[in-house]
């Protein structure tokens, strides 16, 4: 049988390829150097008056823009009352804290800044010694780590607190499985008529664990999943630590089944992964609470 070469069908099929790969590098300088900005909206009978939140997470030493301007520019058109971060703003991978630390003071000069250790944090300062705690408050920013503050935010009572944990509901001590420290300091936590705010970097139990419903916590800032790190068209993340593969709830606002209580989960600004963030712009979090009608 003899060959026909059909010149058009060579031609489509060379632009299909093309347009393959403009979508792909595309789609890796997205996930890199661009930012989105995400919104949410909740609602809550104990707030008095409306409170901006904008929640950065899993910075992992990245730039946008010289000195990150770009991202601190990003923050500021919010016009935030708080900014809250989920830890992980360094690689344990590098020596390297500057980046953080010139962020964190960059944005302490917008809103107070509240911040929450990752697992990156932790293991840097066990790598080299480096007490991140003391270096970020040194910064600016007020280190929640097993503690909280009580505030008065625009009229309304905040009890704002974090650690960095699993946070296993109390049943799991039964098993051995929850931490103890982490649920006598949970329980005192929740133990106010104020509305509770929890930075708390790693999500996996309060949505695979229903940590959401058993705690008595209003809403809980979450990181670490990256979004899923890939995420493909109408699916959504392809792998998350601790969730797997497909994990479905890796980005967003989730609540409890009673929709009194949230928990929003940021995609994060960048990733220590050696596979790269493709389709899955950095992300900027905007809450605004908002007293319930």
């Amino acid at each position: 049988m003899n060959f026909i070469f059909k010149p058009k069908s060579f031609l489509i099929a060379g632009l299909f390829f093309l347009l393959g790969v403009i979508l792909v590098v595309y789609g890796l300088y997205n996930s890199k150097y661009s930012l989105c900005v995400s919104y949410y909206t909740i609602d809550n009978s104990k707030l008095s008056g409306s409170i901006r939140i904008v929640q950065l997470s899993d910075l992992h030493n990245r730039v946008f823009g010289a000195h990150n301007q770009d991202l601190v520019d990003t923050v500021e058109k919010q016009h935030p009352d708080l900014i809250l971060i989920t830890g992980d703003l360094v690689n344990s991978s590098t020596e390297n804290t500057k980046t953080a630390v010139e962020l964190i003071a960059q944005l302490c000069e917008i809103a107070p800044v509240y911040l929450s250790l990752g697992n990156h944090e932790l293991e840097h300062q066990a790598v080299y010694g480096t007490n991140m705690t003391l270096l970020y408050e040194e910064a600016g920013a007020d280190v929640l780590e097993y503690s909280y503050m009580d505030l008065t935010i625009r009229g309304t009572a905040i009890r704002l607190g974090g650690l960095y944990g699993y946070c296993l509901p109390e049943k799991y001590l039964e098993t051995n499985e929850a931490a103890p420290e982490e649920c006598a300091f949970l329980n005192e936590f929740q133990n106010t008529e104020a509305y509770t705010i929890l930075l708390c970097h790693m999500p996996v139990c309060w949505i695979a664990n229903n940590g959401i419903n058993e705690w008595d916590i209003d809403c809980v800032f979450a990181g670490h999943s990256h979004g899923g790190q890939i995420r493909l068209p109408l699916i959504g993340g392809l792998w998350a630590p601790d969730q797997g593969w497909l994990p479905g709830r890796e980005a967003g606002l989730y609540y409890s089944d009673d929709q009194k209580k949230g928990m929003v989960l940021s995609r994060g600004l960048g990733s220590a992964e050696k596979i790269p963030r493709f389709n899955n712009t950095p992300e900027v979090v905007v809450v605004d609470l908002r007293p319930q009608q």
